[in-house]
């Protein structure tokens, strides 16, 4: 509000996004790695990993197993693997805690950690700094980006995946638990391209069909001299404007670069899209970012 902006908040506004080095203390970071270990050492690998393919049929149901796993993943803890790392009866080509992509989406309601730092007096200061009044919390991911095999993100914009009506009132917080560097895989962003709305969106699909959602509109193609790197020391805080376009290459180096992100929608006067993937459910209604 009024005149008093700080520098900070006029550069995120500018660009769509801000790096905030050393955000979050290497305890913090270190709490939430150990975490996480603790969290993979008592995975279950999901059924529909472990279905041998024979039949047509039997893969289109282990696809309605993997979409229905990934629609109904908001309310819990749940793992993405990367590709290739299970055999067809679900054991693990390599050690499990190398094989996971992500672990989603809702870390900051059922893990104590990771609400903890979600809501950590830093985040929610933060919030009031950038003028939100109803911040809600919508997904929560842990990302591994593995060494070797950290599969690249294509550039796109997180409002493509979280809709809202109107625009602009979803912020994603991503957090550097290890250095993040060019090598194993940083954020890259487009600065300013926040400004010009979004021309895809992922819905969900109606049911019955064998995919569980699907794309609407398409990617513009990129100009690849537009995005600028963003290295980031373990501990840092990058805030991502919902419309920004950012992506990430893949990471070829030998070092891992985990990173825990959250998504936050200004719920006042704000209508969060019906067709979007996520939904709250009566178990987790989307929580309050100020506690």
């Amino acid at each position: 509000p009024g005149g008093e902006q700080s520098p900070h908040l006029f550069q995120f506004r500018k660009d769509g996004f801000l790096v905030l080095e050393h955000f979050f203390t290497a305890e913090e970071c270190d709490s939430m790695r150990n975490q996480i270990q603790r969290i993979i050492a008592e995975m279950e690998v999901p059924p529909h990993c472990r279905t041998e393919f024979s039949t047509k049929e039997e893969e289109q149901l282990q696809a309605q197993g993997s979409s229905d796993y990934f629609l109904t993943s908001g309310d819990k803890i749940r793992f993405f693997f990367e590709k290739g790392v299970l055999d067809e009866r679900g054991n693990f080509l390599i050690p499990k805690e190398k094989s996971v992509s992500k672990i989603g989406h809702a870390l900051h309601a059922y893990d104590p950690v990771f609400k903890q730092i979600t809501h950590s007096s830093k985040v929610q200061e933060l919030g009031r700094k950038l003028g939100l009044e109803r911040p809600v919390v919508v997904q929560s991911m842990y990302i591994f980006k593995q060494p070797g095999i950290g599969g690249e993100v294509t550039p796109h914009q997180d409002a493509t995946f979280l809709h809202t009506e109107p625009l602009g009132r979803v912020l994603g917080f991503w957090i550097a638990l290890e250095d993040a560097t060019r090598e194993n895989g940083c954020l890259w962003f487009i600065p300013g391209s926040h400004t010009s709305g979004i021309t895809r969106r992922m819905v969900r699909a109606a049911s019955g069909t064998s995919t569980c959602v699907e794309f609407v509109g398409s990617e513009p193609a990129y100009d690849n001299s537009q995005f600028i790197p963003l290295p980031i020391s373990k501990g840092g805080l990058i805030l991502i404007h919902g419309e920004v376009v950012h992506k990430s290459e893949l990471n070829s180096s030998e070092s891992s670069r985990h990173a825990f992100t959250f998504h936050v929608m200004e719920a006042k006067d704000t209508s969060w899209s019906k067709e979007n993937w996520l939904q709250p459910t009566p178990e987790l209604p989307f929580p309050s970012l100020y506690t």
